[in-house]
C-alpha cells in the first residue's frame, strides 16, 4: 500500500498530493489570533468539511467550486479508515489567488474598531451613526493578502488587490479582482438570506479563488464554515452590543478574558465550543451531526 504525507500543513488543514486532485483534510485543531491553541476539539474537522460541502452543492449554480468527493471510498487506500474519514475533501488542483475574499454584512470585529477610528472600514467610507454590530446598507469587500503560516494577514484596497493580481498575472488583474469581488458578493447574499431564514446570520465570510486549467475562476479552500465565518443566533440579535455566536468568536472571547490560560482551554470550554459547532451545522442543514 502506498503511504501519504502532507505536502502542506495549515492551522487547521493538512494537504496531500494525489497527482491529478488534492486531499484536503480537516484536523481538530482550532486557531485563534493567527495561533494553533494547545488542545484540539473533538469532530470539528468533520463538522467543518461537512459543512463546507454543504455550501459547495447549494452554490454551485453562482460558481464552480474545487470539490470533488467526500467520500473515502474514492481515495487510495491509505485514506480508507477512521482517521480521514468523515474530514477528508477530495479536490480539483487550481491555481490560488494570492487573495482572501472578505465581505461583511454587520460591523464587528476589527471592522468596528476601524469605523469608531474613522468612519472607514478598509478605505470604504460607511455612514455616520452605527452602532456595533449594525447591518450594513449593502455587503463591503474587504480583502487580505494571504499570509504565510505565524504572519497576520494585511487589509488592501480594491485597487491594490488589482495591483497584486496584474503583477502575477500581467494584463488580467483587473479582470480577475472585478470576477473575485462580484462573485464574493454574491455567495454572500445567497447564503446569507438563505441563513437567515435558518436562525442565523451570517455578519462576515471570506472565501478564496483559484484558476483552473482554462484560467477560470473556481472557488477553493473551505466555505462558509465556523473557522472562516461569524454566525450569530437570529433570535438573540441586538444592534449596539457584541453578539453570542456559534463560531471561534467564543474561543476568542475566552482568550481574551484570560490571558494566563495561554491558548489552552478548559475542558467545558471544549465542550460548548464543539456544542455551538453541532448547532450550527444542524440549524443550516436541517440534519443532526453524526461523528
Amino acid at each position: 500500500m502506498q503511504e501519504y504525507k502532507p505536502f502542506k500543513e495549515g492551522k487547521v488543514r493538512e494537504v496531500y498530493d494525489l497527482s491529478e486532485s488534492l486531499l484536503i483534510v480537516a484536523t481538530d485543531r482550532i486557531s485563534a489570533f493567527d495561533v494553533i491553541l494547545k488542545n484540539d476539539v473533538p469532530d470539528k474537522g468533520k463538522i467543518l468539511t461537512q459543512m463546507s460541502k454543504f455550501w459547495f452543492d447549494f452554490t454551485k449554480d453562482v460558481v464552480k467550486n474545487h470539490m470533488e468527493s467526500t467520500e473515502t471510498a474514492d481515495l487510495p487506500e491509505f485514506f480508507q479508515n477512521d482517521r480521514f474519514e468523515g474530514r477528508s475533501m477530495k479536490c480539483k488542483k487550481l491555481s490560488m489567488l494570492p487573495i482572501e475574499c472578505i465581505v461583511r454584512g454587520y460591523i464587528t470585529g476589527t471592522g468596528w474598531a476601524s469605523y469608531q477610528e474613522s468612519g472607514k472600514v478598509c478605505g470604504i467610507d460607511l455612514p455616520a451613526g452605527l452602532v456595533e454590530s449594525d447591518k450594513l446598507p449593502e455587503p463591503i469587500y474587504t480583502p487580505t493578502t494571504k499570509a504565510e503560516l505565524g504572519l497576520h494577514d494585511e487589509h488592501i484596497t480594491f485597487e491594490e488587490s488589482v495591483t497584486l493580481l496584474e503583477k502575477q498575472y500581467p494584463g488580467k488583474g483587473a479582470d480577475y479582482a472585478a470576477k473575485i469581488r462580484d462573485l464574493t458578493i454574491a455567495l454572500y447574499r445567497k447564503c446569507a438570506d438563505y441563513a437567515r431564514e435558518k436562525g442565523i446570520i451570517i455578519a462576515d465570510t471570506k472565501f478564496e479563488f483559484g484558476l483552473d486549467e482554462n484560467g477560470e475562476v473556481v472557488l477553493g479552500d473551505e466555505m462558509l464554515t465556523p473557522d472562516s465565518s461569524r454566525f450569530w443566533p437570529a433570535d438573540s440579535y441586538q444592534p449596539g452590543q457584541g453578539q453570542p455566536s456559534f463560531d471561534k468568536q467564543f474561543v476568542r472571547d475566552y482568550l481574551k478574558a484570560h490571558p494566563e490560560a495561554d491558548y489552552k482551554l478548559p475542558a467545558d470550554i471544549v465542550e460548548k465550543t464543539v456544542a455551538k459547532y453541532r448547532e450550527a451545522y444542524q440549524l443550516l442543514t436541517g440534519k443532526a451531526f453524526v461523528s
